[in-house]
């Protein structure tokens, strides 16, 4: 997905776990419309600076294809967390950690920290291209087969 896609849907109101996971939705047997309100609890860290709305929209779209949903399904249930495993590692190749307000550098939930994150642009500038990175990570991790 490139950045300037991002963009735009951020400037009609959808947040970055709504971003990836719509951008997914049609192969993992959603609409658009589930997915945007599956994910629409978790931008800007939940609201609150805390995990990546972009990497929890991920984790949602690995857990859809790879997920267990059976009990007693071990085998499905280490895939899983394989892919988590191999999305976490690929995304901090990258960023140094998961938790927004560590990524923008301030807390989105602080109304005077906010204003900084306004004026500096990040959510225009720094968040399309993180949004960009998890969509391509995910591209390879969807398409992988499991064995």
């Amino acid at each position: 997905m490139r950045e300037d896609e991002i963009t735009e849907l951020f400037k009609q109101g959808f947040d970055c776990g709504q971003v990836v996971l719509t951008n997914f939705a049609k192969e993992l047997g959603m609409d658009t419309e589930q997915a945007n309100k599956v994910a629409a609890s978790f931008g800007g860290g939940m609201f609150c600076g805390e995990t990546c709305g972009a990497v929890i929209g991920a984790l949602i779209a690995i857990g859809l294809k790879y997920g267990h949903y059976l009990k007693d399904t071990p085998n499905t249930k280490n895939q899983n967390i394989a892919k988590v495993t191999e999305f976490r590692e690929k995304f901090l190749m990258r960023y140094d950690s998961t938790v927004c307000k560590e990524l923008l550098g301030y807390d989105i939930s602080k109304p005077e920290e906010m204003k900084i994150i306004l004026e500096k642009g990040l959510l225009f500038s720094f968040c399309p291209k993180l949004v960009a990175y998890v969509t391509e990570i995910l591209t390879e991790i969807l398409s992988e087969d499991v064995q």
